[in-house]
């Protein structure tokens, strides 16, 4: 697939197909997150692939009761490890970027092999921490729900337009 086309094609996904990700499928896309740059190369980031029926749907449940989360084939589970960075602006969060850039590949790649996927943030993280013995100093930072879509890709909906977003030289100062 062409990559312009899975950027316009990649779209958030709540209903799927009950059909299993065949495992060298979801390596490849596993293996598109483990190739993510990070600051310094820490790649500060644990990714737990979650199949079990019972343990998805406490997930969504622990997920504000986001149901369809649990009709995925398999959850990734994105997980970090903060490091120390004494650099502005982000000192100590850098790893939260880390981890954003490898689940951005990860949910591109599952895209381009026909996957579809969801950026999930509003959960509970503790209870989803305990459910699957994650250490304490690792950070549930994302859910990503992965399985083949009920109803297909379609290009993303409405854009800003580059001129509100991108400018030229200085803010305010029209990029085309």
């Amino acid at each position: 697939m062409e990559f312009e086309d899975v950027i316009k094609t990649r779209r958030s996904i709540r209903r799927y197909k009950k059909k299993e990700i065949p495992e060298d499928i979801l390596k490849k896309i596993l293996e598109g997150a483990r190739l993510a740059p990070s600051g310094n190369n820490r790649q500060p980031w644990y990714f737990i692939v979650v199949r079990d029926e019972a343990k998805k749907r406490k997930i969504a449940e622990y997920s504000y009761n986001q149901t369809f989360i649990a009709d995925a084939d398999c959850i990734i589970v994105c997980c970090g490890k903060k490091y120390p960075n004494p650099y502005e602006p982000l000192k100590d969060n850098c790893y939260i970027v880390d981890v954003t850039i490898a689940i951005d590949h990860l949910i591109l790649t599952a895209r381009n092999y026909g996957i579809g996927s969801c950026w999930i943030g509003a959960f509970y993280p503790d209870p989803i921490k305990k459910l699957l013995g994650i250490p304490g100093d690792i950070d549930v930072l994302m859910i990503v729900p992965l399985g083949y879509p009920e109803g297909g890709f379609s290009e993303a909906s409405y854009r800003k337009d580059i001129n509100e977003i991108i400018f030229k030289e200085e803010f305010n100062k029209k990029f085309l």
